[in-house]
């Protein structure tokens, strides 16, 4: 039976595992800016099927339940005054940010134990929240993370997006200095020290510059990290507009049994 609520101001939506409830491997994963774009909606596009571990879908800021007045033209809106002081940097910088507050709530209301082993998935912002999450090291060990679509580079996934709107991002000092926190590339050595195993997935017909170039950086930079490309699949893991939980797509379901087979083998 799916839990939800929120945890330490965070929502969440909470799939037990089949085996015990104490003892069983947790999983935490937050959803694209695009769709899936909200935990319900990545619940249903990546339900980490027949994975035995608390699945755990929780909300970045400023999405799903957490909009600013003005729902999702406000997003808009904040995104063409300035996408990366406004979005592209707080939305995963808040994420990890609250994360170890939230993950102590979330073992506090669904009785999971204090050493069972962590896994981090995210899609696109999502996987820049929880890699950021991975390097700050303030939460839980974590044995395994799994980026799809992933967002290794801000800078260059900031660019890849301004090419989607026609519009060309004015960088400054400042905004290169944000986006610098999540240049996982540069911070490929902190990746790796954190121990936890690495797979990172990605579409083929993604943003070649945006995406698939630095992921296969980061992939290169990381020791024992895994990279997967698959053919045919860009960067959305649903059909638009992906608020609401939708049947999943082909690509999906690809990404899907790539992230529980490494999930099942990094958290056994």
């Amino acid at each position: 039976m799916t839990v939800t609520g929120t945890a330490a101001g965070v929502p969440f939506l909470a799939v037990p595992p089949a085996g015990d409830r104490a003892t069983a491997p947790v999983v935490v994963a937050w959803h694209l800016l695009s769709p899936p774009c909200t935990p319900e909606a990545f619940a249903a596009a990546i339900p980490l099927a027949g994975l035995d571990a608390w699945r755990i879908y929780v909300g970045l800021p400023l999405s799903g339940a957490r909009l600013p007045q003005g729902g999702y033209d406000e997003v808009m809106r904040l995104g063409y005054v300035d996408a990366v002081r406004h979005l592209q940097y707080p939305i995963p910088h808040g994420a990890a940010a609250e994360f170890p507050a939230a993950f102590a709530a979330l073992r506090a209301q669904l009785g999971f134990g204090a050493d069972v082993p962590v896994g981090l998935v995210g899609g696109s912002a999502g996987s820049a929240a929880a890699l950021l999450a991975l390097v700050n090291g303030a939460g839980p060990r974590v044995s395994a993370v799994v980026a799809l679509s992933p967002i290794t580079r801000l800078e260059a996934a900031t660019d890849a997006t301004g090419r989607v709107f026609g519009v060309e991002y004015p960088w400054d000092a400042e905004t290169r200095g944000l986006v610098a926190e999540l240049d996982f590339v540069a911070r490929a050595a902190e990746v790796a020290a954190s121990g936890a195993a690495l797979r990172l997935v990605v579409g083929a017909e993604d943003d070649a510059e945006g995406f698939v170039r630095p992921a296969q950086e980061l992939a290169k930079a990381v020791p024992g990290a895994d990279l997967v490309v698959l053919e045919g699949l860009g960067h959305d893991l649903a059909e638009a507009p992906g608020v609401e939980p939708a049947p999943q797509t082909a690509g999906a379901a690809r990404v899907d049994a790539l992230a529980v087979e490494w999930l099942r083998e990094h958290l056994s």
